[in-house]
């Protein structure tokens, strides 16, 4: 049960979504990896202690966020990757150092398309870009390609409130 909506009791399911950046929605991704943080341990203790340490938080990392879409006339994946190295640029000219890092925006929603969650993922700047996947004649499958993107962080869209669902059971 929701603490927002007490009349929804199902969790969110995971395919509708919907991803932003430069103002405008990214063209069919299909597939968003996980936004996960891992926040390192560290042991100590003093010399008078107990045998056993004591653990306090220390840096935080954010791991890469994988897009995924079909293989398309949309350049957007490849355009992005091409800012930061272009191959045969020239010297100087390889990087895009104005601007190859952009924020972007993770929607989320319900099973009737209603905005539910939005995460703003910060200083995002891809890493590895697959232009196309492995090729088969004898297969019958979606041409896939991907963008892998650093980032140092994300945080939830705060305003964003999840709308109150309609109750079948009221008259």
């Amino acid at each position: 049960m929701s603490s927002v909506d007490p009349q929804r009791l199902d969790p969110y399911k995971n395919f509708k979504f919907r991803l932003k950046w430069d103002g405008r929605y990214v063209a069919g991704v299909s597939k968003v990896s996980a936004l996960k943080r891992t926040t390192e341990v560290v042991e100590h203790r003093a010399g008078g202690d107990p045998s056993t340490s004591r653990k306090s938080p220390g840096r935080t990392q954010y791991e890469l966020i994988t897009l995924e879409r079909g293989v398309s006339e949309d350049i957007e994946f490849e355009q992005w990757a091409n800012k930061v190295w272009t191959l045969g640029a020239g010297l100087g000219s390889e990087v895009s150092l104005a601007d190859f890092r952009k924020d972007i925006f993770l929607e989320f929603y319900n099973e009737a398309g209603q905005l539910v969650l939005s995460y703003k993922i910060f200083r995002c700047c891809p890493s590895v870009f697959q232009a196309l996947p492995d090729l088969d004649a004898n297969g019958a499958a979606v041409a896939i390609e991907a963008l892998v993107l650093e980032n140092e962080g994300w945080e939830r869209d705060a305003s964003v409130v999840p709308p109150l669902e309609p109750s079948f059971n009221t008259p």
